[in-house]
């Protein structure tokens, strides 16, 4: 990374291995809470890594998820049906961000900031798409991309 450049969020983290760990960690969180493992307990064995795929690519890591494992699309069309709730929602994100602790992830504002934003817009829109019966959304819509937003970057302090 060339000085002065700012790196993205997926650098930031520690590329991939910390995406993966955290995922992993994690959803040994998701299958033992009472509340969410009835949702998750039928997800494949490839999900842990799927999801850290998405993430890292969402937050300007290699494209793994959408050139080789899903779409935006299908990604979306996963939660159809499931019927996730607000309770639901915070729980993973409340077991998502211990995780991140737990894992070191960086605890600086700017990334957390940037991390629980998505986190938060992210599980808000699948708790409305977990229903309803009609996804109304472009097929080819392209993968989010997540980046700093109006912090601009980590301080350099």
């Amino acid at each position: 990374m060339p000085e002065n450049s700012i790196p993205t969020l997926y650098e930031w983290a520690g590329g991939m291995p910390a995406f993966e760990e955290l995922t992993n960690v994690f959803y040994d969180k998701v299958l033992k809470d009472e509340l969410l493992e009835p949702v998750f307990k039928q997800m494949s064995g490839e999900h842990r890594l799927h999801v850290a795929h998405f993430i890292a690519e969402v937050f300007g890591g290699p494209e793994l998820y959408s050139t080789e494992e899903g779409s935006h699309f299908k990604m979306i069309q996963k939660h159809l049906f499931k019927h996730l709730t607000e309770q639901h929602r915070k729980r993973w994100v409340t077991l998502l961000l211990q995780t991140a602790d737990e894992i070191n992830l960086p605890d600086d504002p700017e990334f957390r900031s940037a991390f629980v934003a998505y986190i938060e817009w992210g599980t808000r829109i699948a708790v409305l798409n977990s229903n309803t019966d009609q996804l109304l959304m472009n097929p080819t819509e392209p993968m989010p991309k997540w980046g700093w937003g109006v912090p601009g970057g980590p301080f350099p302090g």
